[in-house]
């Protein structure tokens, strides 16, 4: 099934990749939730749906809770603001955060959908939504996507949380899938005002070694280069590609090897007793 959002390193053409080793498990956890393209296609009894960026959890909420009032909204935007002059008003009413919530949320779906090959970016300093107008002739409106998730997201719980704390809420048994922003020279990823570094990198895989030891599943999603390789020496590693059709510069080639890591839970002793 589609994703509501474009986004950029979205999952959904690797689906049948990542599915061949999504292990067995009763939850799935999911601290970088960016299009829930994992969610949407996997079958968990539950899930945890985290991320740092608010205004994403925000959408989702509402994509749960309020899908009609949502679609409502959202086609009023759509039907008669794909223009520049509109796309950069509504943009700046955005970032003054003074309107309710569905009526943010609708806005955010706009911007994510009529901005410059679905981006999500904010500047460093006020964290405003900072993405330019993407000049689309008729930008798609994902109805029927609204109604799916929104079925799927009954099953879980929605957090805004950093992975950190995500990470934290994960037990013997659940199993974790992780994507997060790509690191890489000279690219921008900064997808939320905190940023992710190599630091939060490494930090990130420490973490997810520790969790294998305590029983839990874990899968990740990386771009293919020999540090990354080296951090996750620990995973079993396989390369997809992926074909990018966002933030591609000029020269670029619109395929790139992505890592997939992945490693099945550690048996306990509590999982054996059990």
């Amino acid at each position: 099934m589609s994703t509501v959002l474009k986004w950029i390193g979205g999952k959904s053409t690797l689906m049948a990749e990542i599915g061949k080793v999504m292990p067995e498990g009763k939850r799935l956890i999911e601290p970088f939730a960016g299009s829930c393209a994992v969610t949407l296609n996997t079958s968990y009894d539950s899930y945890v749906v985290a991320d740092i960026n608010q205004d994403l959890i925000d959408l989702y909420r509402m994509v749960r809770e309020q899908p009609d009032r949502l679609i409502a909204l959202s086609r009023d935007l759509f039907s008669c603001c794909n223009s520049q002059d509109e796309y950069y008003r509504l943009r700046d009413v955005f970032n003054q955060r003074t309107c309710d919530h569905p009526t943010q949320a609708a806005l955010f779906l706009f911007l994510n959908r009529h901005g410059y090959r679905g981006l999500c970016r904010y500047n460093k300093g006020k964290g405003e939504f900072n993405v330019p107008y993407g000049h689309y002739k008729k930008p798609f409106f994902p109805e029927n996507e609204i109604h799916h998730l929104s079925k799927k997201l009954q099953k879980a719980t929605l957090l805004c949380a950093s992975f950190q704390e995500t990470l934290a809420l994960a037990e013997p048994g659940d199993v974790v899938y992780c994507d997060p922003p790509y690191i890489k020279k000279s690219r921008f990823t900064q997808y939320h005002s905190s940023g992710f570094d190599m630091a939060h990198q490494r930090e990130l895989v420490a973490r997810l070694e520790g969790l294998y030891e305590k029983g839990v599943s874990v899968v990740a999603s990386s771009h293919d280069e020999p540090c990354m390789r080296d951090m996750y020496s620990a995973f079993q590693q396989k390369t997809l590609i992926a074909f990018r059709s966002v933030g591609v510069a000029a020269g670029d080639e619109k395929k790139a090897n992505e890592l997939l890591i992945h490693r099945p839970a550690k048996r306990t002793l509590l999982q054996v007793a059990g």
